[in-house]
């Protein structure tokens, strides 16, 4: 009895703390007319970078000026931006005390002379009213936004992240986040005016940090400006690691421990306790001959239906993943435990050929 109460404690769970914050499809015309800089860190995006471009060509919403910061790239990264006729800014040799994508921020900002920005990640992906629905939606929010994207995948390795994509989402959109001043922003994609992130002297304010999103977050909270986050359903997109599983595992990772950390316990128990159910589901294999295998499966069926349900909102995964989804949350077992043995044995974490400890000091 007990073990079909936790799995149903668990399925409820998960709507505790996931709302469907879309972004407001409302009218487009803005007439503050606000000269918008989008600044983009760009290390190795050849694969990415094409895409963000084009769909920022498209867009209702035309920005004062786009700003690529190509962060010593050994790839065709910076070719391709200027192929697109936009600024291109070589990145400048890493300081003691910084981290990588910060820095290469920091200097998109360096350069840029709009009055309100908007940080994107090369991989980001915009339907062409996405940046004047954010502009609005800004507007009404009178703070700062960021976007949770849609995740857009194609290979099967990609649609293992489900489960941590949906972590992510319930972690960004919980309720109780909400008045949380440790509240993060995710780094993907955010919307500043220029008087509020030089409020909190911008991205220098969290320089050596390796959860530079999440404690960014937490400044503009501090300063008193307010932040809300989004789900990208329909407008911003990503392909977050189009270059194998390796990338895959260490972007994840870099971070999986480390972000429990600023959450509210009021969204960290129901977290908690989903994922607790669904990886008792997935051992319904051990328990096939005993009396937990009825609850086991039926629970197993329900995770699978309420994956289904958030799947639609958070990405593409097919059908095979979701319903063989012990496959994914074996691999969350896997980001979680490399992530754990960086932060506690190794004690700095490895993204894109650099270190960063985790404590704020620079790896070689």
């Amino acid at each position: 009895m007990w073990i079909t109460m936790l799995l149903l404690l668990g399925c409820l769970s998960a709507f505790i703390v996931f709302r469907k914050n879309t972004i407001p499809v409302v009218d487009e015309t803005d007439h503050r007319s606000r000269k918008l800089s989008v600044i983009i860190p760009a290390r190795n995006e050849q694969f990415n970078l094409p895409y963000l471009l084009d769909s920022l060509q498209s867009q209702t919403y035309q920005p004062f000026e786009i700003i690529v910061v190509d962060d010593f790239s050994t790839d065709r990264t910076r070719e391709i931006a200027e192929s697109y006729g936009v600024k291109v800014i070589s990145g400048k040799s890493l300081p003691q005390g910084w981290t990588g994508k910060s820095w290469a921020v920091w200097n998109g900002y360096l350069h840029a002379k709009g009055d309100a920005f908007a940080f994107l990640d090369a991989d980001i992906r915009l339907a062409p009213q996405a940046l004047a629905l954010l502009m609005k939606a800004r507007e009404r929010s009178k703070g700062v936004i960021s976007v949770v994207p849609f995740h857009q995948t194609e290979k099967l390795y990609e649609k293992l992240a489900l489960v941590m994509n949906i972590l992510g989402i319930f972690a960004f959109t919980s309720v109780f986040e909400k008045s949380n001043p440790q509240k993060g922003v995710y780094g993907s994609c955010i919307l500043a005016l220029r008087e509020d992130y030089e409020a909190i002297n911008g991205h220098e304010s969290v320089k050596s940090e390796v959860l530079d999103d999440l404690l960014i977050g937490s400044k503009f909270m501090e300063a008193g400006i307010p932040v809300t986050n989004f789900i990208g359903y329909g407008l911003v997109s990503f392909r977050m690691y189009p270059t194998g599983i390796r990338s895959q595992i260490e972007g994840f990772s870099k971070g999986a421990i480390l972000s429990t950390g600023t959450l509210s316990l009021w969204t960290v128990v129901p977290i908690a306790i989903w994922t607790i159910g669904l990886l008792l589901t997935n051992a319904v294999w051990l328990f096939i001959n005993t009396s937990w295998a009825l609850p086991l499966m039926i629970g197993y069926l329900i995770y699978m239906l309420q994956l289904f349900y958030f799947a639609k909102h958070v990405g593409v995964f097919g059908i095979l993943i979701p319903v063989f989804h012990f496959v994914s949350s074996l691999f969350f077992l896997i980001v979680m435990g490399y992530s754990l043995y960086q932060v506690v044995v190794l004690g700095k974490v490895k993204w894109k050929g650099r270190y960063v400890k985790v404590r704020g000091r620079r790896g070689s």
